[in-house]
């Protein structure tokens, strides 16, 4: 942990030495994600609900999923751009030192300008929350930020089991895009909306809606059962999480050096 973090701390000295260029591209990536939000926003301005589900409701999905996207693309970005490690050949560097490949990995690049992306989710959250008429107990709270945990570990199993597949592609491959940007565009909205067939796939494969929907539920008093089964439902983000660890590992015995 303390070398991670000493990772954090040279890479974020490193991005804000021309203070004013970071500040504006943590600006941008704030804005950024603005016009899908005013695109849901005019949405429910045009319909009232969709299936159900009021404007408020659905920001509150739009937030978690966007804050815990942004914490994996903030800390986990080594993972996403690995390919280019086995590519020139710096991979064969990491592996000779005494330390894990996946900390390494970790450490390599940190992306603090998603930052803006991450306040931006915040404010709409905080926001949300006060318009809906909730009582949030502590148990709910548990909930909120289990959500958002188990969110940034879903993406970032995402980011691992692609970087995995690097080690027989070399190239990365575009169509993990479907589950990371796609995934993130997919779950900002309630699930209910979708068609089953993909409701059951980002449920029981790629557990999305273990993190934005099923605890929702919950969260704004929707639940019909048992509501420790809806409170504990993130859980199945670290579910997910291990066998990306595992794949990763599989990927390490199976590597070849380039040769570069």
């Amino acid at each position: 942990m303390h070398l991670y973090l000493k990772y954090v701390w040279i890479l974020f000295k490193s991005q804000t030495q021309y203070r004013l260029s970071f500040w504006m591209l943590a600006l941008g990536q704030a804005l950024t994600p603005l016009t899908v939000f005013a695109g849901l926003y005019f949405m429910f301005a045009q319909f009232g609900q969709v299936k159900g589900w009021s404007f408020y409701e659905a920001a509150l999905c739009y937030a978690i999923i966007g804050l815990s996207f942004a914490l994996a693309e903030t800390f986990a970005r080594g993972f996403d751009m690995f390919s280019t490690l086995v590519t020139s050949g710096d991979f064969d560097r990491l592996l000779v030192r005494p330390r894990s490949t996946i900390l390494q990995v970790l450490g390599s690049r940190f992306e603090f300008a998603r930052l803006g992306r991450m306040l931006q989710s915040l404010i709409v959250l905080i926001w949300s929350l006060n318009k809906l008429p909730l009582a949030l107990t502590a148990p709910k709270l548990f909930t909120l930020t289990l959500m958002i945990v188990c969110g940034m570990l879903i993406f970032t199993g995402i980011f691992i089991a692609t970087a995995s597949l690097s080690f027989w592609t070399i190239q990365g491959l575009e169509v993990a895009n479907v589950f990371t940007d796609g995934g993130r565009e997919m779950a900002k909205y309630p699930l209910s909306i979708y068609e089953k067939w993909v409701a059951y796939f980002f449920t029981f494969v790629i557990p999305l809606g273990c993190v934005n929907y099923l605890p929702l539920l919950y969260v704004l008093g929707r639940t019909s059962g048992s509501n420790i089964l809806y409170m504990l439902s993130p859980l199945a983000g670290i579910v997910f999480f291990l066998p990306c660890l595992f794949m990763w590992h599989i990927g390490v015995r199976h590597y070849r050096s380039t040769g570069s």
